[in-house]
């Protein structure tokens, strides 16, 4: 006579709400970085003087891109970025950028498309900072940049963030 060994169901919903404790670690990455990309975002716009002087600041007619692409001049490449230090529509660009990638991290809707978008903007600054100073070609660029891919290969979304809602599940560009 064969025993039967019954198993508990769990509700798909219960399943997706259980976390791993290496989900809490991507999801400490996703909001610390996100929080990296915010950030930069705010004291560039308001000049809270620490990395921007308040004189400088986007909102008082500062350039948010001028101060690291007219440092490239003498880089690789940097004819090229200098060029575009305190272009308007480069410096919209750069501060959607990073207000875009920042509260999609932070909050955990859109985790992919910030992956992406923040890894090109990553590679950008990377490159306009070439050769570097330290290191033949290992910056912190490009670590970030591999911890966007992580998050976005894990769906870090979804932990202490807005990934599970409904809308997000549904959609998948939301994810």
């Amino acid at each position: 006579m064969a025993t039967t060994v019954s198993r508990p169901v769990m509700d798909a919903r219960v399943a997706k709400a259980a976390h791993a404790p290496v989900d809490y670690v991507w999801a400490a990455a996703r909001i610390s970085i996100g929080w990296v990309f915010l950030w930069a975002f705010l004291d560039k716009t308001f000049g809270w003087g620490l990395a921007t002087p308040a004189g400088r600041a986007w909102i008082e007619g500062g350039s948010p891109t001028t101060g690291f692409l007219k440092g490239t001049g003498e880089n690789a490449l940097g004819g090229f970025f200098s060029g575009l230090a305190g272009l308007a529509w480069v410096d919209w660009l750069f501060m959607a950028g990073l207000l875009g990638i920042g509260l999609a991290l932070v909050l955990g809707i859109g985790t992919r498309i910030a992956a992406v978008a923040g890894t090109l903007m990553l590679a950008l600054m990377w490159a306009a900072e070439l050769p570097l100073a330290n290191n033949p070609f290992m910056d912190e660029h490009i670590i970030y940049a591999i911890v966007l891919i992580g998050l976005a290969l894990t769906g870090a979304g979804g932990t202490l963030g807005l990934g599970n809602l409904p809308v997000v599940r549904r959609n998948n560009w939301l994810k």
